[in-house]
This record gives structure tokens, sequence and C-alpha cells, in this order.
């Protein structure tokens, strides 16, 4: 007679970026046990705007945890969720999704711009100090909602609820309905943080009707014993790993992908008309306390930009990879024009060229100016805290991290030091849950 086989205990997380898709199970020790990538698909909406293909998403992600829970190795304790910002998923009567998943880069037309900002009853400056947000176009998601009431009132009137993405993923799999501060809280011009509240907007124009209810708790739900958690921002996410690594410990974070945003826990959160300007925002931490970050498209320009190099020079887009060292920053004084401007979403600009030899040169000089751009957004929101903590995709480019510790030498940076922080994040905020609910109902 066979011995029965032990299953091991695991917790999963659904970590859902712009670039990459990914679940990663990790033992009761947070250590990582394996990981699964969704390859990507590309998908149009009706206005032939690219965005992610949201009922492929939607079936790996259900198609894996029924794997999971019929998995003869494994027992599952927990799962949870964190995605990107600025999205949403909308859901008609049936709770079903009926429109795409709108990329957050989507165009908003400057007429719907013109109308809200009219109708808002209060400067466009003072709005940005009560939503801590500069105009982002569709980025201020709650700007998407009022485009679709305002331009397609049918497919409007359809929706019964929008959820944020990661709480979409959670409803998933729970069939619960909420939305959780992190994401609300994520340059949507939907929160008011001076009232905590959402801002009079949305009540004038009913939105609050299609939004789900608020949640501070980490856990959805008890499913079979499992613990499911309502999902988090994939950034707000990665400071709470760090946090809770490092406790005692002052730093600013450096999270880089898509975009790259430099939040302080530990600066006072208060946005100025400085800040602002200065391309600052607010985040809410999943609690709902205000965070000061900076932010910019850090990936997205650096992916156009390599694409035009490996087109104008007729070289590999992955050129870049075999670069180890960075150029003296004397060397590097060659104008760059970025595509995108301070406090607006990217715009069609060209950088030159030309001027460069080979596609190596351009890219030493691209490197230097990126960082230099996240360096001064990282002076902005630092103090005196003694460590910048690099997290995310750039973490692993040298290039990246010489130019940064140029800017700072007298700061200690530390790459990687929470490996998956995002992930590891929503894992530790559904333990924090979890021992929560040792002591108090679902939800106290």
């Amino acid at each position: 007679m066979e011995k029965a086989i032990k299953k091991k205990p695991i917790y999963a997380v659904f970590d859902i970026g712009k670039t990459n898709k990914k679940l990663i199970l990790f033992d009761e020790d947070r250590q990582m046990v394996s990981e699964h990538l969704h390859v990507c698909t590309d998908a149009y909406d009706e206005d032939g705007d690219a965005c992610d293909h949201l009922p492929r998403l939607a079936q790996w992600v259900q198609a894996h945890w029924q794997a999971l829970q019929h998995n003869p190795l494994y027992t599952v304790k927990g799962l949870n969720f964190t995605a990107y910002g600025a999205a949403l998923v909308h859901l008609d009567a049936a709770g079903e999704a009926f429109l795409p998943l709108y990329s957050n880069r989507k165009p908003l037309p400057p007429e719907c711009a013109e109308r809200f900002y009219v109708g808002l009853g209060q400067s466009a400056e003072a709005f940005a100090l009560a939503t801590r947000s500069p105009h982002l176009g569709m980025l201020n998601a709650g700007l998407q909602l009022y485009w679709l009431k305002h331009t397609r009132p049918e497919q409007y009137a359809r929706i019964h609820t929008s959820l944020h993405l990661p709480q979409y993923l959670s409803y998933l799999i729970t069939g619960d309905k909420y939305s959780d501060y992190s994401s609300v809280g994520c340059h949507t011009a939907l929160w008011d943080f001076e009232r905590q509240d959402y801002h009079a907007w949305v009540y004038r124009e009913g939105l609050d009707e299609k939004l789900a209810p608020l949640i501070k708790d980490s856990v959805s739900a008890v499913a079979d014993g499992v613990l499911i958690g309502v999902g988090l921002h994939d950034t707000s996410a990665a400071a709470v790993a760090y946090l809770f690594e490092n406790a005692g410990t002052d730093f600013v974070l450096v999270s880089t992908g898509a975009w790259c945003a430099a939040l302080n826990p530990f600066a006072p959160a208060e946005l100025t008309p400085g800040l602002l300007g200065a391309n600052c925002v607010n985040y809410l931490s999943p609690r709902g306390e205000p965070v000061l970050a900076a932010r910019w498209p850090l990936g997205q320009e650096h992916d156009y930009q390599v694409q035009r190099m490996a087109e104008h020079f007729n070289v590999r887009p992955d050129f870049y990879r075999s670069l180890m060292q960075a150029r003296p920053a004397a060397q590097l004084r060659a104008a760059w024009l970025p595509t995108w401007p301070a406090t607006a979403l990217p715009e069609a600009r060209e950088w030159p060229l030309a001027p460069f030899n080979t596609a190596t040169d351009a890219y030493q000089h691209l490197m230097y100016a990126l960082v230099q751009q996240v360096a001064a957004g990282i002076k902005v929101v630092r103090q005196q805290e003694p460590v910048l903590f690099v997290d995310g995709g750039f973490a692993r480019n040298p290039l990246f991290m010489q130019y940064l510790g140029h800017w700072f030498p007298d700061v200690a940076l530390r790459t990687l030091e929470v490996p998956q922080a995002t992930a590891i994040g929503a894992l530790i905020h559904l333990e924090q849950g979890e021992a929560r609910k040792k002591t108090q109902p679902l939800f106290a």
C-alpha cells in the first residue's frame, strides 16, 4: 500500500503588471516555490487603441486557480492579487465584463476634458490639490467613467459595477465586489484627500452608484478554508513588503517598471503646489493613509526609445542587455527630448538619433538622461533617508544603477532586497488580515 503524499502548504499571488503577468507560489516562510507566466496577447479596443486582452487574462487566472485547488502536491492556505493601477473593469447586471480593459494611455478627447473641468466648480489647480494628482487624462481613472457617461451613454447605462483591476481579479474567484484604498488612491481623481471621501464631483455625476464598497480589510472571503484577498495596487504592495522587511530603517523606495514611482513613506504627505508641479502625487496605502510619491513613465519611455534605436541602427531590440559599464557622466551631455511633458501623458516627440554613431552610444545617453529625470524626482520626495531601495526591472540594469549612484554618491543603494516585492507585499497584506481574523469577525 502506497504511503499518501503529504501536501505542502502554500500561498498563491497573481501579480499582474503591464509587461509581466505571473502566478507565484510561496511556502509558509515566504520562499518562492514556483512561478508561472501568462503569455500576453495583443488586443485593441473599439477605437483601435492597444489594451490588455481581458477575457484571456480572466481565463488564465481562473484556470490556474482551478488547477491549484486540485494539485496533489499543494494545500492552498491563501490567495491574493496585485495589479497595475488606473485600470477599470466594467461589469453588467449579470456580473460579466462587457467592455475592453481600456489602457490608461488611451487619449482622453480634449473636448471631454474641457467639459469636465468647466463643470467642476473649482480651479484645475485646486482640484489637483484636493485629489493629489495633476491632470493625467485616462491615468486619472475616474475620468474614464466620466468619458463613458458623456460620450457613450448606452454603454455607461449598462455598467452595474466598475471594479479596479486588482479587485476584479479577486471578484473572479469570490464573486464579491469591493474597492480598496490603494487602487482608489492611485491618481484616479476620484478621492478627495482632504475630506477623506470621494470628491464631490463623483457624487454629482452619480459615479458612486457604479463603484463597489470600499474595504480596509485585506481579506475578501474565506472559501473552503482558503483566505482570499481583496487585492491591492502593485506599487503599494511593493511598499508594504519593504516596510515589513526593513522595520526601523527610513528609506525611499524606487519602484521601477512601465511606470517608475519614488515613494517616501516617512515624509509628510501633504502635496503642495510646488510638489504637484514637480510631478508628485499622493498614493493611498491599503489602510487609507496618504503617501508621497513622484512618478514617470520610465519603462514606457525606455522601450519606445530602444525600439527607435534598434530600427535606426539596424540592431536587435535587446542589444542593450550586454552593456555592463556606464560611461563617465562628463561624456554624456547631449540634449535629450523625453516623449512625456512633466505633468501630462506621453506625446509624439522625437529624440534625434543622427548625432550618435552607434546604438550603444545612443543608449548610454538615454540611460543617463532617464536617470537624471528619476534622480530629480527622488530629490523632491527624499529628506534625509539614508537608503534607496530600487525594485523592479531596472534594478537589474547595470547602467541605471551606476548612473543612480552618480547622483546619490552618499546614499546606500540597495537592489532587490525583497525578491518579487509586489507579490510578497500582497502576501504580507493577506497574512496581516489572517492575524486579525483570529480575534475579529470577517468585516469588522
